[in-house]
Order: C-alpha cells, then structure tokens, then sequence
C-alpha cells in the first residue's frame, strides 16, 4: 500500500473512529451525529484540499463512492432527500458528507449547518438510529461488488 500523506494536527488524518469500509486510497464512516443519524463521510485518505488535486481517475473513484454510500442510504435509511457536500472550510481536508434528510428534521429544508427550526421527535430519531447497523452493513456490500 502507498504512503498515506497525513498533515499534524488535521482531524481526519489523524481520524480514530470506527470506519465503515476502508480502501487503499478512501474511507467511509459514519458521523456520531445525534441529530443525523445516519451521516456520512467519504474521506480522501491522502490530504489534499480539493477534488482538482486528485488525477481524473481518483476524481472519478471518490465519486463513485459517494454514490455507493448514496445509494445504500437512500435503501435503508429512506430519507426524503440525501444533501451532498463538500465544503472543508474547517478542515482543508478533502472529504464529502451525504446526510440522509427528513421533513421532520431539526433544520429543514435548510442545511444542516443553519440554525435549527425545530427539534425532532425523540423516537423518530432513535427509529433511525436502529437502522445504522443495516447502513454499514449495506455501504461494505457496495464496496464488495
């Protein structure tokens, strides 16, 4: 496997949670979000800032995979919209969230990052929480195929 560049003091280089399914050049985890249960991030294992950093065949893999964790979302957690993002104005790190959304969610329609409008139901939240274990299992199948 390449050498791995890894930038001090940048979190998700230095990332210490359980990961969903890991690659030679991407990982997927999940995102301890009480709120979203459910979120997602695809992380470029290499540090670079943008997708213009990765030649066109690593642009087109880390698509890809956004696309199978996409997918596997939209099976198991059925949201009512997947937001995609790519921002990394915190961490210059290059990395892309998919947030399943509910109309009931806490900040709906708006993103995520907004002010919230209202809380979400308490069952609602943990009913979707039951379903990570089917996620995971679903975005490691995508990766198999």
């Amino acid at each position: 496997m390449k050498e791995v560049l890894r930038e001090p003091g940048c979190e998700l280089c230095e990332l210490a949670v359980p990961v969903v399914w890991q690659g030679e050049k991407f990982s997927v985890i999940l995102v301890d979000d009480v709120a979203y249960p459910g979120f997602c991030r695809v992380i470029w294992r290499e540090h670079v800032r943008e997708m213009s950093d990765l030649a066109q065949a690593d642009r087109l893999l880390l698509n890809d995979a956004v696309y199978r964790v996409e997918q596997a979302m939209r099976e198991i957690m059925q949201p009512l919209k997947v937001n995609v993002a790519s921002l990394g104005n915190v961490v210059p790190h290059l990395h892309w969230h998919v947030i399943p959304r509910y109309a009931d969610d806490a900040h709906f329609p708006a993103p995520v990052w907004a002010q919230a409008v209202r809380q979400t139901d308490a069952a609602a939240l943990a009913a979707r929480r039951a379903l990570l274990p089917a996620l995971s299992a679903a975005i490691a199948h995508r990766f198999q195929e």
